[in-house]
């Protein structure tokens, strides 16, 4: 297991909020106080000017770049397929986001399972997991979550906040709600809004770990998980990742025919590739923050949270920015369509922006596994 440049990393962990000052979220639910986990990459340069935000996407960690094997505070699901950074191949020295240039930070949300203050945390009210009583939380909670921790480190203004899927949501976010905190947006294979086919995937995966008997109505962490439905929300959500070629290829000719779900046994390669990502996934991942992340991702607003009246004002606060918008033309989960939607947004508001649709034939997961398709667009946007 190596890592061109990064080298091991930890997680470092910020605190903020206190009971004179405690965190609100959108609801009006409240914390007396929470917790982030992240980690960072370079160094700040001397006015602070350098700094290029990371949002990750749905089940993503704060861990881009590196190796990392070791994260205690994940309670057991740090397993090795997090031990590498999800974006090890676009950030470090002499890459995409070039570590010897920008120094790059990205936290674990809010409602996260891997060190961040989530529903498996510890309530401090009562020293058992927060569990049911975690409450909702929106993207745009999870975004001005960070904001504290910028300021902890001195960050006034960001040159650039990326991210990818739903990670690329919350950069738009950010943009239109804290304007003068970034120079760069870059919105991966993401969207201004979600669309009926998205709603309609996240509420088949919300309805798989809800129905799930073991999930106990979010209150499951002193008994059996609810491992079947969150094995099945995560082989409704891959479909959308993968492009149907990228999926074949993967999932070779071998069948596992002694296993499958109930009496029924796997006949085809294709039945036991989504078969073993549905299963290997239960064990990294959080079923409450699943669902957490889902109901922000259905109830995503921009328009709403910004005050504004419509995209295009919404998209005016941009003004001062300049945006790369990445497209993938074989996504699925995140269609060409919906990047030309936010690029007639922009328009429409006088931002600049460039444009660039990556080949390719990996489907949406193309932005994690393709990084000489991105990267001298990323050191451009970044440079320029």
């Amino acid at each position: 297991m190596a890592s061109a440049g990064i080298g091991p990393v930890e997680t470092r962990f910020f605190t903020h909020g206190s009971p004179a000052d405690p965190v609100v979220l959108s609801s009006g639910a409240t914390f007396e106080e929470i917790t982030l986990a992240y980690e960072t990459y370079g160094k700040l340069n001397a006015d602070k000017s350098n700094a290029v935000l990371v949002f990750h996407a749905l089940t993503g960690s704060q861990h881009v770049a590196g190796i990392n094997e070791s994260l205690p505070e994940a309670d057991g699901r740090w397993t090795e397929e997090n031990h590498v950074g999800w974006w090890d191949g676009y950030v470090g020295p002499g890459k995409g986001i070039d570590t010897d240039e920008y120094f790059v930070i990205c936290a674990n949300y809010l409602g996260g399972c891997y060190g961040s203050t989530g529903p498996s945390s510890q309530d401090p009210a009562t020293g058992r997991p927060y569990a049911s009583a975690f409450p909702d939380v929106t993207f745009g909670d999870m975004v001005d979550a960070q904001i504290p921790l910028l300021d902890s480190l001195g960050i006034e203004r960001l040159r650039a906040v990326a991210g990818g899927s739903t990670g690329g949501m919350m950069a738009l976010s950010l943009a239109t709600r804290y304007p003068g905190r970034v120079e760069v947006v870059i919105p991966i294979a993401s969207g201004a809004r979600t669309t009926s086919l998205q709603k309609i995937h996240n509420l088949e995966q919300i309805a798989a770990i809800q129905n799930d008997p073991s999930f106990n109505g979010g209150d499951y962490y002193a008994g059996q998980r609810p491992d079947g439905g969150l094995a099945l929300a995560r082989m409704i959500q891959h479909k959308t990742f993968v492009s149907i070629a990228a999926l074949k290829f993967r999932a070779r000719e071998e069948v596992n025919t002694s296993d499958g779900p109930g009496t029924y046994r796997l006949r085809h390669s294709v039945e036991s590739y989504m078969w073993h990502q549905g299963r290997k996934f239960v064990h990294r991942f959080d079923a409450n923050t699943y669902l957490r992340i889902m109901y922000a991702w259905q109830s995503i607003d921009l328009v709403r949270d910004a005050g504004a009246s419509g995209f295009r004002e919404l998209f005016t606060a941009s003004q001062q920015h300049r945006y790369l918008v990445f497209t993938i033309d074989s996504d699925v989960c995140f269609y060409p369509e919906e990047q030309d939607e936010l690029l007639n947004y922009l328009e429409s508001a006088g931002v600049s922006y460039e444009h660039v649709v990556v080949h390719s034939d990996k489907g949406h997961d193309s932005f994690l596994v393709e990084p000489d398709l991105y990267a001298k667009h990323l050191a451009a946007a970044l440079r320029d």
